[in-house]
């Protein structure tokens, strides 16, 4: 009775986030989440689900970590919240920013703190343009993306996301933005042939800077080429273009290295963070800035820098990232990432040896994506009628296994990025499960 209860008032009163509002007022919610326990969940019908998305590709160390409720605890205790505007401080935020400087590549040092994802991403754009503004070179405007990057929802975020989806919605939300190709399956070459394009086209003395993630999590886990990144800082640093690296999704652990840049030997000039700085325990993001960047803003900044948030530098946030990272360094977790990803993408290699409708698989750490097509040999898709991909979440949904699809030029992708604490007897459930799941769907297509 509670349960139809609670349905009903979800139905009346919450406007879910990237949901179907008409789905859901026919239908109510999917689940009702009850608890979190490691790798899994349990909804209010007591079903287990493995989170084999770490929900938002962000419960990095796993649900139900006592450690981070305690921490939360005792600066609750000690001090719930104080600003950060005019200068105010606090212990926490001060010990987390020196933390994330002394984990971050290179020289980023100095960091800024927000609530999220989509804050951090319009934070940097602000920035850099700022830093350009300061410069002398307030025409240096221009953000490039892109195609099939997701950067967040608010309105330089939702601009700079190369997926049109976004868009749709209510539009372009600022101007001064435009999206290079992807290299995922273009190329290295093609990929900075495209970009070298769009500089020249949108004109070099105008870009203000590049921005991309080192593996294009909503677009499908596009992982780029061996030596894309490094190319595109040579594109950069030949026009003297700013380089922003996305690390929301593949930050503190996710891709087997602590910042998903380190996989490509690659230094950008800013990187955005969330999601797994706190493991989503409570909300907080952030951008890292070079010391270049740093010093200009200190010499040449005047007055007031007019961005901020009530929550930027939030103690008890910063408090229980302080104690996430904490716990990522001793369990070993990113370690563990690294090695629990080569048996998750072993897994996937099996099936694509073993059944016919898998195409392209990839991995690093535990960020991965399975493709299915009619035919991957004659890259023929599937018709969008037969609805592959949802069919394989639905089933893998059936079989207590929560994943994501996407859907993109025709093709199907069931992507996974599960807790860093996943053990191998764990990755062999989900890829046996993943298997028998899209073997069944196979032979019911008759392919």
């Amino acid at each position: 009775m509670k349960h139809l209860r609670l349905m009903e008032l979800d139905k009346k009163h919450f406007i879910h986030p990237t949901s179907s509002i008409q789905q859901q007022q026919e239908n109510g919610p999917k689940v009702i989440m009850e608890q979190g326990d490691g790798i899994y969940l349990t909804d209010k019908n007591g079903n287990e689900f493995m989170d084999a998305m770490s929900s938002l590709w962000n419960v990095n160390i796993g649900h139900g970590r006592k450690e981070l409720a305690e921490a939360a605890k005792q600066q609750m205790e000690k001090l719930a919240f104080s600003s950060a505007f005019s200068t105010f401080s606090h212990e926490p935020a001060i010990r987390l920013a020196e933390k994330i400087a002394s984990i971050a590549p290179a020289d980023l040092n100095a960091v800024f703190f927000t609530s999220g994802g989509s804050e951090s991403n319009e934070s940097a754009i602000k920035l850099v343009r700022h830093y350009w503004k300061i410069r002398g070179k307030p025409e240096r405007r221009k953000i490039i993306g892109l195609k099939r990057a997701y950067h967040g929802v608010a309105a330089a975020s939702t601009s700079a996301t190369g997926i049109p989806e976004f868009w749709q919605m209510a539009g372009h939300m600022t101007t001064d933005f435009t999206h290079a190709d992807t290299p995922y399956k273009n190329g290295t070459e093609k990929g900075i042939r495209s970009l070298r394009h769009t500089i020249e086209t949108e004109g070099a003395e105008k870009i203000a800077a590049v921005m991309a993630e080192p593996i294009q999590g909503a677009g499908g886990v596009l992982i780029p080429p061996e030596d894309y990144l490094r190319k595109v800082r040579a594109l950069c640093d030949e026009y003297g273009i700013l380089i922003i690296a996305d690390e929301v999704i593949t930050g503190f652990g996710r891709t087997g290295k602590m910042f998903g840049l380190e996989n490509w030997d690659f230094t950008p000039d800013l990187i955005t963070f969330a999601k797994g700085v706190t493991s989503g325990y409570i909300p907080l993001g952030g951008v890292v800035v070079s010391d270049h960047i740093h010093n200009v803003l200190k010499e040449k900044s005047k007055g007031t820098l007019f961005h901020g948030f009530t929550y930027s530098g939030h103690p008890v946030a910063a408090a229980v990232a302080l104690k996430n990272i904490e716990l990522i360094e001793q369990e070993n977790l990113v370690e563990n990432a690294r090695k629990m990803g080569e048996e998750m993408l072993a897994g996937f290699n099996k099936m694509k040896e073993g059944l016919e409708v898998v195409g392209d698989v990839r991995a690093v750490g535990l960020l991965g994506a399975v493709e299915l097509m009619q035919d991957p040999d004659l890259n023929k898709h599937f018709s969008p009628d037969l609805q592959v991909g949802p069919n394989v979440i639905e089933a893998l949904y059936e079989r207590g296994v929560i994943c994501r699809p996407v859907r993109y030029d025709g093709t199907d992708i069931i992507c996974f990025a599960p807790p860093l604490i996943i053990s191998r007897d764990q990755v062999n459930v989900l890829v046996e499960k993943l298997y028998d799941t899209v073997q069944k769907i196979q032979n019911h297509l008759d392919v």
